[in-house]
């Protein structure tokens, strides 16, 4: 199906059969998969009631299971400000749209220390003149093996805080990143690039969401696309997501 929409008074439209998936699933049969923050895999265990077990291979009329994983450490995820706040507050009604203005960049950490950064000039020198609602983060290298990495004790690259502050100042609402988080595997909880972004504590930002361990494929070039960005109705300050692309087409083209 295709969809027309205006951006700036511009005609365009998609190809809705030609989404681009940027999630990576949870995997519940042992299957390798990318995780992170040092706890098991996911599980799915068929429940168990007194001398019933809810798998059609064990004689039930249908299969009835419990599914045990953590949507931080465990695939793709968006969070809010609640996941760095002393108040419960959950991404369940955050988003009051799907649909978002995107610009997807690739950025090569810089080597700081014994640190690798993804610096704010980098990141900015990256995204359009108009700022879009959304930013996509493919760190290079690009390799698949990102979609099934075990990422404890990997000191992963983060975002400068700085970049976090900038992208915030200019609008940004929703940034997506194909990493564990945004912020070190080990900072002492102080979750600066996080607290940037959320603009927290001065004036917080309950809109804005960060989703982290996306995966980028190579096909798909820098530049603007449409996101849309569809959560699990799942009360908690994290839940799982799926990010699609759509490229965007002039109707002059």
């Amino acid at each position: 199906m295709k969809l027309h929409l205006e951006i700036g008074n511009e005609p365009y439209w998609i190809d809705t059969s030609q989404a681009i998936d940027l999630s990576m699933a949870i995997k519940t049969n042992g299957q390798p998969q990318a995780s992170a923050w040092y706890i098991d895999k996911p599980k799915r265990q068929a429940v168990t009631l007194e001398d019933w077990t809810g798998s059609v291979a064990e004689g039930a009329a249908v299969n009835f299971n419990d599914l045990m994983f953590n949507p931080h450490a465990h695939g793709t995820h968006t969070e809010c400000l609640g996941h760095i706040t002393e108040a419960f507050h959950s991404v369940e009604g955050v988003l009051k749209e799907s649909f978002f203005i995107t610009d997807v960049i690739s950025v090569t950490p810089t080597k700081v220390g014994n640190d690798l950064v993804l610096t704010a000039q980098d990141i900015l020198s990256g995204i359009s003149e108009e700022a879009p609602q959304a930013v996509v983060i493919r760190t290079l290298p690009n390799s698949t093996k990102k979609q099934t990495t075990k990422y404890d004790h990997t000191h992963w690259p983060f975002l400068e805080p700085k970049a976090a502050k900038a992208l915030a100042e200019m609008g940004v609402m929703h940034l997506l990143i194909d990493l564990p988080s945004v912020d070190p595997e080990q900072d002492q909880g102080a979750l600066l690039a996080h607290r940037a972004f959320w603009q927290m504590p001065d004036t917080p930002r309950y809109g804005a969401t960060i989703t982290e361990f996306i995966y980028v494929p190579d096909a798909v070039i820098d530049g603007r696309y449409l996101l849309e960005l569809q959560t699990a109705a799942i009360e908690n300050d994290a839940t799982l997501s799926r990010p699609l692309l759509y490229v965007l087409q002039h109707k002059n083209q």
